[in-house]
């Protein structure tokens, strides 16, 4: 069965837009674990607007499932991945000026320069994802870096206007998955799902996990977080059956 992985930054975006104590994502992520998930996700940008080290320290101490930590490929990010020690690091994109992450990684031509930096981290004994597009250029360059998984962007997919365009987007998904299990890649999906479009990824029995955060805030807001988790849960839970 897949599972789900929340994605608590947007409880710290809150907290940060009055540079306050609340809401806390480290009791967020605690709430989120108690409803079902299987995973906590949080995202370290270099410009610290949401997450901040202490909630990353926090986290990791307190964090009873899995703790998966996105964060660009710097030295900066990789000392602090080296000693925090999550399950899992995902290496993302990031440009400052960007509102949320806006594509994947591009991995092609960095083969070698990305192997190395992964290098320390399985030695650490830490999984290592890369977030790409569904291309395969991409995903036979993520095999070749020496990855465990790939989490594919699925933010074109859910952003696409038109059913058409959704249509086109969903096969490119459906193809990358395919081209990944062939490489031995693990295949997590991310990026703008919710309660309605994660739907057609049901038949879909290749999905190791589900990176979900914007949407399952946003509903806590009007039912709770408590509700919004279980829905989720169950929704991801129905894909097994």
């Amino acid at each position: 069965m897949p599972i789900l992985v929340v994605n608590v930054d947007h409880v710290a975006t809150l907290r940060q837009a009055r540079r306050g104590h609340e809401p806390d994502p480290v009791t967020a992520a605690a709430l989120c674990e108690l409803a079902g998930a299987a995973g906590i996700i949080v995202h370290l940008r270099e410009d610290r607007r949401h997450i901040q080290d202490r909630d990353l320290e926090l986290l990791r101490r307190t964090v009873q499932t899995h703790l998966h930590l996105e964060m660009a490929a710097t030295g900066e990010m990789q000392a602090i991945a080296l000693k925090t020690d999550p399950y899992m690091v995902c290496l993302v994109p990031e440009k400052r000026e960007e509102l949320t992450t806006e594509g994947g990684l591009n991995c092609v031509g960095r083969e070698k320069a990305l192997a190395e930096y992964i290098a320390p981290f399985h030695q650490a004994g830490m999984l290592v994802s890369l977030f790409i597009d569904a291309e395969p250029r991409q995903i036979e360059a993520a095999r070749a870096i020496g990855a465990d998984y790939v989490e594919i962007h699925t933010g074109h997919y859910a952003d696409a206007m038109d059913r058409d365009i959704r249509a086109t987007e969903f096969g490119k998904i459906l193809t990358g998955i395919d081209l990944a299990q062939k490489q031995d890649l693990q295949v997590n999906l991310g990026h703008g799902l919710n309660y309605v479009n994660v739907a057609p990824f049901a038949r879909v029995p290749a999905i190791r996990e589900y990176s979900i955060g914007h949407s399952i805030m946003s509903r806590a807001i009007l039912v709770g977080l408590d509700r919004a988790v279980k829905d989720m849960v169950e929704i991801l839970r129905g894909f097994a059956d």
